[in-house]
């Protein structure tokens, strides 16, 4: 074999190595409970590993607030109202706050029984793909700490617990919180 035949070969390699590693890093990051029932930091440990193909919702009732999703692991899935139709809003020390709901490009999202709007998903600025119900982007609150907490209700007005209904003017207004700084 030639020397510029080698190198040829060697950098098709390289870029090859780089191009499997990069779409194998490409994984789901989801809110996970940490031994402590503390909210661990959005991490790989995903919805159902990294690279997830799908992904199935659950909901819960609660008497205040009725049915609403919650995620693989039964945390509460919130939306924001600033939000506009497969757009979010929520980034940087906002998505820290209340991380994304994120998925692999191409999984498929499988809503709980009863639920009356349309998962999808959108592609957020930093290139993540985040689900959406109804349109609307979906995240976690990380104050929340265990299944069923609802911290997040009514923070700032703006975020809502997602509504099987799919509509946030179904919340109660009885069901609002007080909300305190920042997103």
């Amino acid at each position: 074999m030639r020397p510029s035949s080698r190198w040829t070969s060697f950098a098709g390699l390289v870029v090859g190595v780089a191009f499997v590693a990069t779409a194998c890093s490409a994984a789901v990051a989801t809110p996970v409970n940490t031994a402590g029932g503390a909210m661990a930091t959005p991490t790989t440990a995903g919805v159902a590993g990294a690279g997830a193909a799908s992904l199935t919702l659950s909901s819960t009732n609660n008497p205040t607030l009725g049915s609403y999703l919650t995620g693989k692991t039964g945390m509460t899935l919130y939306i924001l109202t600033k939000d506009t139709a497969d757009t979010s809003t929520c980034t940087g020390s906002c998505a820290t706050n209340w991380p994304p709901l994120t998925v692999a490009g191409g999984a498929t999202i499988t809503g709980p029984s009863g639920a009356m709007g349309a998962f999808a998903t959108s592609t957020r600025s930093d290139g993540t793909v985040q689900v959406t119900y109804n349109h609307m982007p979906l995240y976690y609150y990380a104050g929340d700490s265990a299944a069923g907490d609802t911290k997040g209700q009514a923070k700032n007005n703006t975020w809502f617990v997602a509504p099987l209904s799919g509509s946030v003017g179904a919340m109660s207004p009885a069901a609002s919180q007080s909300a305190s700084s920042g997103y």
